[in-house]
């Protein structure tokens, strides 16, 4: 008994050790990362950037709610910020345990020229709680395949059928799990869980590439 009990005990120090290097590593990562962007970042807990990108109380109404490893700047001409987003809720067992669960996403938020009704746009069950605080009903294109993958919910079906034009169908049809969503002056994509330093670029660059499809007229002033 005492020999499984120092075999515990050395598991867990070994994990301990094992997940404290791994996160220092990433972190490492993260700050190369910004500094070859050339951008500002914080690995600290900020609770203000939740009340700041409004959309984000659709992600659940648990608590505890904040912004880690923040990133921002400009990207090809574009102010950007992107982070890590945390939220908790609880639940009961039968017998009358709390469970908590910690919910992880990953956001990229982009600086529009002016202020848009909300738009969401995601995969049919996917995200099941992004947009369900719209009251909106689902909007139907000609694509019939963009139809049955995204759901579309706006109060503003013409600035939805402009946004999701043909090449903005095109894209989205040929990737996976995008959830974008346009609230006020900001276009954001939203993922489950986190990412490695190395693959946010590429998700950086698929934001700015839905920023390239917005058309133009949109953004002219009345």
């Amino acid at each position: 008994m005492p020999l499984l009990f120092v075999l515990f005990v050395v598991f867990v120090i070994v994990a301990i050790v094992y997940t404290t290097i791994a996160k220092q590593k990433r972190q490492a990562a993260l700050q190369q990362l910004a500094t070859s962007l050339n951008f500002r970042f914080s690995p600290h807990k900020d609770s203000n950037i939740p009340k700041r990108f409004h959309f984000l109380e659709d992600f659940g109404k648990g608590t505890n709610r904040y912004a880690q490893n923040i990133f921002t700047g400009e990207f090809n001409g574009e102010a950007v910020t992107f982070f890590e987003y945390h939220y908790q809720t609880s639940s009961s067992d039968s017998d009358g345990s709390r469970n908590t669960q910690h919910h992880h996403f990953t956001i990229f938020a982009l600086s529009l020229p002016l202020s848009f009704a909300e738009l969401v746009i995601k995969p049919e069950g996917f995200f099941a709680k992004l947009g369900q605080a719209l009251g909106f009903d689902d909007i139907d294109f000609e694509s019939l395949d963009f139809s049955r993958r995204y759901q579309v919910k706006s109060n503003d079906k013409k600035f939805a059928y402009d946004f999701c034009n043909a090449r903005m169908i095109d894209y989205l049809l040929n990737e996976q799990n995008l959830v974008i969503e346009v609230e006020g002056r900001t276009l954001a994509l939203a993922y489950l869980g986190k990412f490695s330093a190395n693959e946010l670029p590429g998700h950086l660059r698929k934001l700015q590439k839905i920023r390239s499809l917005i058309p133009s007229h949109i953004f002219a002033q009345p």
